[in-house]
């Protein structure tokens, strides 16, 4: 298992862990779900997703769910391990902090609820 804690996750990873954050999925279902999160901007050639799929399983951030036999081929369906919700909850930090900052440097910052002061 590696540490990714001091370092930012490329984005097909951060894609595919956000895809498989709600449910557990197929592979198939993992590249249609990549493509709705990055509102189409992201699509993933099948060998890269089974390349990166086999590399988190090795790492511990994902796990098969379950395997089962469709159509005379086997078929895994993959779910976040608790190191990769770990990973994926610490990335949506850093990125949140990120935006925020850029936001506020911008002049775009948000108000807070009524009432609030900052």
């Amino acid at each position: 298992m590696s540490d990714r804690s001091d370092r930012a996750l490329q984005e097909p990873t951060l894609l595919l862990l956000t895809a498989l954050a709600d449910e557990p999925r197929h592979g198939y279902a993992i590249l249609q779900e990549v493509k709705k999160i990055s509102g189409g901007r992201v699509t993933l050639r099948t060998g890269t997703l089974y390349s990166a799929l086999e590399r988190l399983l090795n790492e511990g951030q994902i796990q098969v769910h379950r395997e089962e036999i469709v159509s005379g081929r086997l078929r895994r369906t993959y779910t976040l391990a608790p190191a990769g919700r770990a990973t994926l909850a610490s990335e949506a930090e850093r990125l949140h902090a990120t935006a925020s900052e850029a936001e506020r440097r911008l002049g775009l910052h948000r108000p807070g609820p009524k009432g609030a002061t900052a």
